[in-house]
């Protein structure tokens, strides 16, 4: 096994219990995408919602992540991270389990959508603040980056070929019993997970009370704020974020059927490419990082995530150029979001030290994604008072400006993560 500085870093494929924690993730991400495409269709087909009650649905989901900054002050306070992603998977499959069994006793209704969004969102909240800790206990530093790849990878390929199995579950089972296959996956993560023995160090002494929950999560969102690499990061993080869900993939679509003309299929195949494009993103991350530096991966990937959205609404000429600029787009994209996310990702998880690694989760959450629903309402009143065309090349450039942030941090100059830096400059 590698050593914890990372000098004899080996293959992630030959460590038994990295595979296990892959195969269990790749499997989970696979059964969410199916639950993207199911979740709303309950709501719409058997229960005749309206644009505003999904709008609510989805919003609910994103809506504890608000919260995060508490809940990862408490799980800090744990000792065993591991349990509470199991917990966290458990959770996941007893809620997606109501809806099916709801549906076939015909009492299935929108409240119980609306809270198992919620219950779904909480859950993914405990286990993304409860991960941080057991992932730098699970891979040698050396290997951040590689780890974060392959994890990478796998979203991807869900991405690739999760809505066309979901599609194909959803016409043959109906919707609430394609959930059942989401369920079984997290089943899967949680099986999985409780085979992957790790080192944890024990919980932290004191009491659980509100006010010690308050200050540690103050502690949490300071000593983001005071750190020259995590200000930095989170900062350009939740600008990019703003900006992507200004020109949010619902807006790109009705610009691709209204202002390009695309049909429902085009569109599909762009969005197809584009995953391929994540994908490859993904898998390239290691090598362009050992190239090229993780700073300079993280500034390109800063760029290339939002920019190209600007050839899709520059976009005119003959039909196929029109579809070629948004195949362009979403490709372009894709792998800027993954050179981004992986080395980002593992920067942090290089730079952070261990009391605190659950706490900066929870505060990157509660900023990172509370932007989210704000920038799409701002992307919606841009819509409506300058056009599609005029909001998607706002959102290019502001994304694009995220720049900003990262050049006059220590971000830019980072090559490796093999010697850290307790001042914040690995």
């Amino acid at each position: 096994m590698n050593s914890p500085d990372g000098t004899a870093a080996i293959s992630l494929w030959r460590d038994r219990r990295f595979r296990r924690f892959w195969a269990g993730q790749s499997a989970s991400q696979f059964g969410d995408r199916i639950t993207e495409l199911a979740l709303p269709l309950i709501a719409v087909s058997t229960l005749n919602a309206s644009a505003n009650q999904v709008a609510w649905l989805t919003a609910l989901i994103w809506t504890p992540n608000l919260l995060a900054i508490l809940l990862g002050a408490w799980v800090d306070h744990r000792g065993d991270k591991r349990r509470l992603m199991i917990l966290a998977d458990l959770v996941r499959a007893a809620v997606l389990l109501s809806v099916p069994a709801a549906y076939l006793l015909g009492a299935v209704t929108l409240v119980q959508l609306y809270a198992v969004a919620l219950l779904m969102g909480t859950a993914g909240v405990l286990f993304n603040t409860a991960y941080p800790p057991f992932f730098v206990r699970l891979v040698p530093r050396a290997s951040y980056v590689d780890a974060n790849s392959k994890l990478s990878a796998g979203r991807s390929v869900s991405y690739v070929a999760g809505p066309a199995i979901g599609g194909v579950l959803v016409q043959a089972l109906s919707a609430p019993v394609t959930l059942v296959v989401d369920a079984l996956s997290f089943l899967v993560s949680a099986v999985l997970v409780g085979r992957v023995s790790v080192d944890e160090p024990p919980a932290a002494p004191g009491g659980a009370t509100a006010s010690s929950l308050l200050q540690r999560a103050r502690e949490g969102m300071s000593f983001v704020v005071r750190h020259p690499v995590l200000r930095a990061a989170l900062g350009c993080a939740a600008t990019v974020n703003f900006f992507t869900f200004v020109a949010g993939s619902g807006l790109i679509v009705l610009f691709a059927g209204r202002s390009l003309g695309l049909s429902a299929g085009a569109i599909g195949i762009a969005f197809g490419i584009g995953a391929t494009g994540s994908l490859l993103g993904a898998v390239s991350a290691p090598r362009i990082s050992r190239r090229f530096g993780v700073g300079r991966g993280i500034v390109v990937g800063a760029v290339l995530f939002p920019a190209p959205v600007a050839i899709a609404a520059a976009a005119g000429g003959p039909l196929w150029l029109r579809a070629g600029a948004l195949a362009a787009a979403e490709f372009l994209s894709g792998f800027g979001v993954m050179l981004f996310d992986v080395n980002l990702n593992s920067l942090q998880a290089a730079v952070i030290p261990d009391g605190m690694r659950s706490r900066v989760a929870g505060a990157y959450s509660t900023v990172n994604y509370g932007v989210r629903p704000v920038g799409a309402v701002v992307g919606g009143l841009l819509a409506t008072f300058v056009g599609l065309r005029a909001t998607l090349l706002v959102a290019a450039v502001g994304g694009a400006l995220s720049l900003l942030w990262l050049l006059p941090s220590p971000i830019p100059r980072t090559r490796s993560l093999s010697r850290p830096d307790p001042n914040g400059r690995p």
